[in-house]
């Protein structure tokens, strides 16, 4: 089969955006994507799009807003991995040869669809008890600090590290640098978990163009980055109680995207990891072999998941930092790999970096673990 590479990247501002919709977001980050491929938009040959709560046809209005109309698409729902789905089946269209040319895009306008706290769906048994998702990560966050001894200060500091990072992301939603007391003083949500440890409710849209081996030869920049794997599973049934603080369907994600690639996780350089909640970075980089388990939240006081650590992680600022429109999140994390692949990514770039991997798991259904989780794998 063909391989599957990244010709162009775009995004909007993550934040919020009264004056737009999903739609003028996500034609905004298109047209965005179109222009650094260096391509012609006719030269589109099908497009897949992931959002959420934005309703039936969403990315049909995106492609008549850009004047594409007509082509073959696909609306891809998968909770919080959407987008990075989207990206998925894009590649397979490639490697199945029916395309060469595929833009995935991802988006939400979140401001105006959702208020307060996401819930699991209500048939789950944690949503019949009153749970909300803050409330279930705030467990995880007190069953790891039993078993591993992570302090409160060691759990602030990976909010602090990611809106550090996002400060110096001018398309994330928060801008400022914050302390462990800022953390520590914050709103609590759901202890321990406070505001500055939950990702906000954010509008924005990112998208990709996905070009085959033979497009871009033709194509090609000079800037086009490799999708070595882009793996997705959902979660298996719970058949009996499971660990709060280690993630099955992570972790076998993970594994199988090292596979195709063709890597172990110690050869990976940076990752975008999914942080909805500061517990939930700990527990991610964990479940993907990045970290031992139990050491992660040490190796973040230690200064090793930073911008010029040993592996830095988010970035971009991550979900905490660089905000969280749902559909968008799996799209805009292949957007900074990219651009950190490059070396366009500004004040965060990280040096000499080859291999980056992108971390995107959302939902979840009654009895089984998770809802939908993928990893993608780029090596310039």
């Amino acid at each position: 089969m063909t391989g599957v590479y990244v010709l162009g990247v775009g995004m909007t501002r993550f934040g919020k955006h009264p004056d737009k919709d999903a739609a003028d977001l996500g034609s905004a980050a298109f047209q965005e994507a179109v222009t650094d491929a260096g391509i012609e938009p006719r030269q589109i040959e099908a497009a897949y799009c992931g959002h959420v709560f934005q309703g039936m046809v969403t990315g049909q209005r995106i492609l008549a807003q850009v004047g594409l109309a007509g082509l073959p698409l696909s609306n891809v729902e998968n909770a919080c991995s959407s987008g990075a789905t989207a990206i998925r089946e894009a590649s397979l269209a490639i490697r199945a040869g029916e395309h060469d040319v595929v833009m995935a895009v991802g988006t939400e306008h979140l401001t105006t669809k959702f208020r307060g706290a996401l819930t699991p769906d209500p048939s789950d048994p944690e949503a019949a008890v009153g749970a909300t998702m803050p409330s279930v990560y705030a467990m995880r966050a007190r069953r790891y600090m039993e078993e591993f001894g992570m302090t409160r200060r060691q759990l602030a500091l990976v909010a602090v590290k990611n809106k550090r990072n996002a400060a110096a992301n001018p398309l994330a939603h928060f801008r400022k640098e914050i302390t462990v007391e800022d953390v520590l003083e914050s709103r609590p949500i759901a202890d321990p978990l406070r505001l500055h440890d939950c990702s906000p409710v954010t509008d924005g849209a990112a998208a990709v163009v996905l070009v085959s081996d033979r497009a871009v030869k033709k194509l090609g920049n000079g800037r086009a980055i490799r999708l070595a794997a882009s793996t997705l599973f959902t979660g298996t049934v719970d058949v009996e109680p499971t660990t709060m603080t280690f993630e099955p369907l992570t972790h076998k994600t993970a594994l199988a995207a090292y596979e195709r690639a063709g890597i172990g996780p110690e050869d990976v350089d940076f990752a975008e990891v999914h942080d909805c909640f500061s517990i939930a970075e700990v527990l991610r980089v964990e479940g993907l072999g990045l970290f031992e388990r139990g050491a992660y939240p040490g190796a973040v006081e230690r200064g090793e998941a930073d911008i010029g650590g040993r592996l830095p992680i988010n970035p971009s600022g991550g979900l905490l930092g660089k905000g969280h429109p749902l559909g968008g999140t799996g799209v805009a994390q292949v957007v900074e790999l990219v651009r950190q692949l490059r070396g366009e990514a500004g004040d965060r770039q990280i040096e000499g970096a080859k291999v980056g991997l992108a971390h995107c798991r959302g939902g979840k259904a009654v009895g089984i673990e998770g809802a939908a989780c993928t990893v993608q794998v780029l090596v310039k």
